[in-house]
């Protein structure tokens, strides 16, 4: 057939649309939704930090982070096929294979929780987790990871779990006028709640889980804690998108481990700070040793999170879990 100039000119203008057809496909597929459960806390610090890096966007990914205040309903939007992924505590990932859903970790951004067990100092009478029978203990919500440890402890502590009460009362401004309050005696949370309510002179200290060494301590071995965590069938159908999410969050994990805390902050979000960036900075220095250096599931983690759990849960006690499908070092052993 003989090319006129308008048929040529026609030839280009459908072989553009081809390529734009074909690049917008190419980018809708590495669209991805995560939610986390209240990427203001110190915890959940990779996902903002990642983003403020521009390190999504060099892995050519168009993320959309959303805030959820309790990883119990960042989970449930996931399972629902809201979002594609968490950044949440690891332990979901376990608790849920004993309901027959599959989730893995793919990328493990710390081994500590970086959690407290603060007690209002309106109680100086409560002096460990067994003089908290009869008490309100807060937690981000029900079935939350903090409700899972706070359990764990009371139980350890030798309270049963009917001897007491969780109440959901997320974390930050929400936690502190639970606590300020005496709506809760006790109970657990994260930097920048924990700094703001030790300045005030409101809490204490009663189980600090912010280090290796303590957490060690409180549960008996490392606990991976913080990490992105996707449906195993998910990642199996998407796993370049799932390189380019763990190259990504690799990349910050390396930046966190090499940087000072004040450069850190630079990079967060300023109403993070809760109008103390002195505070914020303190406690990022004090707690970043927690933040795993390469995305890797440490050794021995994913057994103590299954004792944890066998400590408490009518869900998991006497059920056989297979921790093999529970995380996944495929994707961070490949970061460059």
């Amino acid at each position: 057939m003989k090319f006129t100039p308008t048929r040529t000119r026609l030839f280009q203008a459908m072989t553009l649309t081809a390529v734009v057809m074909a690049s917008s496909a190419a980018l809708a597929a590495d669209k991805v939704t995560i939610m986390v459960g209240g990427y203001e806390k110190h915890i959940y610090l990779p996902a903002k930090l990642a983003e403020g890096l521009g390190y999504f966007k060099a892995e050519g990914l168009d993320v959309e982070l959303l805030n959820e205040g309790a990883g119990v309903d960042a989970e449930n939007e996931m399972l629902a096929g809201a979002v594609q992924g968490v950044v949440g505590f690891y332990d979901h990932c376990v608790d849920l294979q004993t309901k027959g859903k599959y989730v893995e970790s793919v990328v493990q951004f710390s081994q500590a929780p970086g959690e407290v067990e603060l007690v209002s100092t309106k109680h100086p009478e409560i002096k460990s987790m067994a003089d908290l029978r009869g008490k309100s203990l807060g937690v981000t919500g029900l079935g939350s990871s903090t409700n899972f440890l706070s359990q764990y402890l009371m139980v350890k502590a030798g309270v049963p779990l009917g001897e007491f009460t969780s109440l959901p009362v997320g974390a930050g401004t929400t936690f502190i006028a639970a606590m300020t309050q005496d709506k809760i005696q006790a109970g657990m949370t994260t930097e920048p709640t924990i700094s703001r309510l030790l300045k005030t002179g409101d809490a204490r200290v009663l189980i600090d889980m912010r280090s290796i060494e303590k957490t060690k301590q409180a549960l008996g071995g490392t606990y991976p804690a913080a990490s992105l965590y996707m449906p195993t069938d998910w990642v199996e159908k998407n796993k370049p998108t799932v390189q380019k999410l763990a190259n990504a969050f690799v990349k910050t994990l390396r930046f966190i481990n090499t940087h000072s805390a004040a450069e850190i902050a630079e990079k967060m979000p300023k109403d993070f700070y809760v109008g103390d960036k002195e505070g914020y900075i303190k406690a990022l220095a004090d707690g970043k040793s927690m933040f795993t250096p390469d995305g890797v599931m440490p050794a021995g983690g994913p057994e103590t999170v299954l004792s944890v759990l066998s400590g408490f849960s009518k869900n998991v006690k006497g059920k056989t879990v297979d921790l093999s499908k529970t995380y996944t070092t495929e994707f961070v052993k490949n970061v460059k």
